[in-house]
């Protein structure tokens, strides 16, 4: 799989849940649609909340990595 390529980097490194998804619902509205957003978070809770919100919102969240100190999520504006 080709890696994939971010629009725009949001950093919530030190942010506690629910910031992460807060702040990645701003930056997705700064987005057109088909571009991504790469969202570095440290919270663990924010692999669950990631995925979960992804679903809701149906906006498209290509990859979810876990590197240990910092999950890094790739998502697509869908709408």
């Amino acid at each position: 799989m080709a890696e994939v390529k971010a629009d725009k980097v949001l950093d919530c490194t030190g942010l506690m849940c629910p910031m992460p998804v807060v702040k990645t619902k701003k930056a997705l509205k700064d987005l057109e649609v088909g571009q991504v957003l790469e969202m570095v978070a440290t919270d663990p809770g924010s692999m669950p909340d990631m995925q979960a919100w992804a679903k809701q919102t149906g906006h498209e969240l290509l990859e979810a990595k876990d590197l240990g100190d910092k999950f890094v999520f790739f998502i697509k504006k869908t709408h």
